[in-house]
């Protein structure tokens, strides 16, 4: 009778007339087992097609070689594939890439801490964690399993407290703000998304240093990132009803897509993009590069972020000290037509 389904251990005993015990002790290195019946084990489990499982091996070790990702910003996201966001593609392609350089595979996963998550969402030797929220659930139960974790951006209410790369998201924002204000501006919107992380959180404590120091109040509207290019109108509403004097010259939104979703209904309001309104955005999105006009951006080097996480996440698998902070490379300005004026 024609043997169906995956070898088990129990018919590579059965075929070689040992316990299943046996041939776990000769295929693994264990225990006191006979050169010559190691070599009829390993002979017979080749010839039935046995293959011990990795998980089960990776166990007995203490290491399964494996890192997990978990893009924390996904998880208020209507779709894993936001039409026109290419960041979390190239920070998980050069995050693949970079483990395997390592000698480590990369498993991308969403929220291992919500109900009837598999069982491999738990079984990796260290994980990333991009942009977790402010006491994030994520990092509470890797840190109380004690299982080895960093993080792409602080967790705002616990900075300091965990291995973290720092983004210089206010960093990234004043960089932002002295271009808007070089190409003339001189009052600048900010527009966030809701989801409380570091990006949001310090993005907006930046511009409310930067207004202090000109006198004004700061002008900030955060709105859900799951909206997209929706956003416009609302955005358009918010800062250009009531008094004149006090609309804004320039909107920073955070996201791709609000920028190019704000661009758009500023032209059809009449408002012209950049001649009335310097438009910009804090990460880039398709609609930024073919839009017309095209959007200016911080490029954040998503792919140089991706390497140096992966290098710290096996640092921490292999249980080898980190060296003092970690920074991430800063961002740099795609200076396009919407700030641009002639």
């Amino acid at each position: 009778m024609q043997q169906s389904g995956r070898p088990t251990i129990k018919d590579v005993a059965r075929a070689a007339g040992v316990s299943p015990t046996t041939v776990s002790h000769a295929l693994n290195g264990k225990g006191i087992v006979r050169r010559e019946t190691i070599e009829r084990i390993e002979r017979i489990a080749t010839e039935i097609g046995y293959r011990p499982s990795a998980i089960a091996r990776g166990l007995q070790k203490s290491r399964l070689g494996l890192i997990a990702l978990v893009i924390r910003p996904l998880h208020s996201l209507d779709t894993f594939l936001p039409e026109g966001v290419d960041y979390f593609l190239r920070i998980a392609g050069a995050a693949s890439l970079s483990a395997m350089e390592h000698g480590y595979s990369m498993m991308l996963i969403d929220d291992p801490t919500r109900p009837g998550v598999p069982f491999s969402a738990l079984a990796a030797d260290v994980y990333i964690v991009t942009e977790p929220f402010e006491n994030d659930p994520v990092l509470t139960m890797l840190s109380e399993q004690r299982i080895p974790f960093v993080t792409v951006g602080a967790d705002p209410a616990r900075r300091g407290l965990f291995p973290e790369i720092d983004e210089g998201a206010e960093h990234q924002t004043r960089l932002m703000l002295s271009h808007l204000a070089e190409a003339g501006a001189q009052r600048i919107a900010l527009v966030t998304g809701t989801d409380r992380n570091d990006w949001n959180l310090g993005s907006q404590h930046t511009l409310a240093e930067w207004s202090a120091a000109r006198e004004q109040q700061p002008l900030v509207l955060s709105l859900p990132e799951v909206e997209g290019e929706r956003v416009g109108e609302a955005v358009i509403d918010h800062f250009f009803g009531g008094d004149p004097a006090e609309h804004p010259d320039a909107i920073f939104c955070l996201t791709g897509r609000h920028a190019s979703g704000v661009a758009a209904a500023a032209i059809r309001r009449g408002i012209r993009v950049p001649e009335d309104l310097l438009v910009a955005a804090g990460s880039g999105a398709a609609q930024n590069r073919s839009s017309r006009p095209t959007v200016t951006t911080l490029d954040l080097h998503p792919e140089e972020i991706a390497q140096l996480a992966v290098e710290v996440a096996v640092r921490l698998a292999e249980g080898r000290p980190l060296e003092g902070p970690i920074t991430a490379p800063s961002a740099t300005l795609d200076i396009r037509e919407s700030t641009t004026r002639g």
